[in-house]
């Protein structure tokens, strides 16, 4: 029996290091150049950020030299570098898609248009894509995920978010024949959906992040959009529109996210939740059993005596851990956790505030709408802008604060690729476009995005 450890440790007594190209080096991106830094096996071949001084400034922070890191604005100077043994820092994301020496792509930009063109490409041209961006991962996961395989290779979310440290539990509970009735993650702090980015300016530059990328955790769009992924690759669904997300502590985790019938909040069992509380951050999964021996076997390991039981994983290292991810489809060949053929769960997009005609929407996180999850079929039959949609699209009737805000209500920029893709993917799952059609369109797709 093998291990990733093992293997990798043969990596390198074998001398073999698995070169990575990065896309986004902000926060999370940089974070990840410093964890790479320190694995004997794995290498940060190449950088791009749309601003190029945060890709250079990565390599620096990890303790790389600046002489050896060259500036690349084609992809026959990123060659020749890379072929000189020079870490390359580029503002391109097409250098590290297209750069031959590169085996596997880590998105991290949290854009769900640049995610859908550099993920499609990076995958057309053989290479293992590992996504932090689940903005992405919501909109267009499952056509994303059929694309690589037809492709050989592996497209998966990364490990180190809430998504795919809860993953580990579900398939632990799930592999055993567990009956899993919720599991979620802690909201790491309170819900505000009404925050604006100059709310939190001065607290997002603390932090090293841009004040919409911390409105979108505060707002609680990011819980939403990552329930939703996770949701997408178990089955498991939202309870109510939005989730419950109470308030509650460890310690009421089981008798709260019960059925009603036995006192709790669920309407059903095996869904997807969060809370806010003393859970920060971590993840947490509620399972039973009906059979009386295994009962006794969980009251005997100090589990309590039901009839729900707890699994906690209290920590995500968040990019800290994404290198496993590229490690595991390079190595193993494995996603860490990718979507189903189809979307189980969708992510609605809300107004923040009363939205007039020509009002254009911006990203996630800014001042004009954020994200509830629901069910896909739900959020078809309401007509409903998926969120990964939302950024760029004009407003073409007044909508009330509060509201769902739907595809006719808006115009859409329709030479986005993140469009193109997901009516693609409505397409396919709807059996209007067969596999070899699809493939051609894709295909089509990547070169006239060139």
């Amino acid at each position: 029996m093998t291990s990733l450890l093992n293997d990798l440790q043969e990596w390198n007594r074998m001398g073999r290091i698995i070169k990575v190209g990065l896309i986004g080096a902000g926060q999370m991106g940089t974070d990840i150049v410093s964890q790479v830094a320190l694995m004997p096996t794995q290498e940060i071949v190449i950088a791009a950020d749309i601003d190029l001084s945060r890709a250079q400034a990565a390599f620096e922070i990890a303790g790389q030299r600046a002489e050896t890191v060259a500036v690349a604005k084609t992809l026959d100077e990123a060659n020749r570098a890379l072929l000189s043994s020079k870490t390359v820092a580029t503002a391109d994301f097409h250098l590290v898609t297209d750069a031959p020496q590169v085996e596997v792509i880590i998105e991290s930009t949290g854009s769900p248009e640049v995610g859908a063109r550099a993920v499609l490409r990076a995958l057309h041209q053989g290479k293992h894509v590992v996504v932090m961006n689940v903005e992405t991962d919501v909109t267009i996961g499952p056509i994303l995920q059929w694309y690589a395989h037809r492709h050989g290779v592996v497209y998966t979310v990364g490990a180190g978010d809430e998504p795919t440290a809860l993953y580990e539990l579900y398939e632990f509970a799930a592999t055993l024949g567990l009956t899993i009735v919720a599991a979620g993650k802690g909201k790491n702090n309170p819900l505000n959906q009404e925050a604006m980015p100059e709310d939190v300016a001065e607290e997002a530059g603390r932090r090293g992040l841009t004040p919409e990328m911390l409105v979108e955790f505060i707002d609680g769009s990011k819980t939403q959009i990552e329930m939703a992924s996770f949701s997408n690759a178990t089955g498991l669904v939202p309870d109510v529109r939005g989730m419950h997300g109470p308030k509650v502590n460890i310690a009421q985790m089981k008798t709260v996210f019960a059925p009603k019938k036995e006192g709790g909040i669920l309407e059903q069992t095996g869904v997807v939740e969060y809370v806010i509380g003393d859970l920060q951050p971590g993840v947490f999964l509620i399972f039973n059993t009906e059979r009386p021996r295994l009962r006794q076997c969980l009251i005997l390991r100090d589990m309590g005596k039901g009839p729900n039981y707890l699994l906690l994983r209290p920590f995500h290292l968040c990019s800290m851990e994404i290198p496993l991810s590229a490690a595991r489809a390079v190595v193993e060949h494995t996603p860490t956790m990718a979507p189903g053929p189809k979307l189980v769960s969708e992510v609605l997009t809300i107004a923040k505030k009363d939205l007039n005609p020509g009002t254009v929407l911006e990203r996630i996180g800014g001042h004009t709408h954020y994200g509830l999850i629901e069910r896909a079929q739900a959020a078809k039959e309401l007509g409903a802008l998926p969120i990964g949609l939302a950024m760029g699209a004009a407003v073409k009737r007044r909508i009330a604060k509060g509201e769902i805000i739907r595809c006719e209500d808006v115009e859409v920029d329709e030479h986005s690729t993140v469009l193109a893709l997901r009516r693609l993917q409505d397409a396919f799952v709807a059996g209007e476009v067969g596999e070899a059609e699809l493939l051609l369109r894709l295909d089509k797709l990547v070169a006239s995005s060139t």
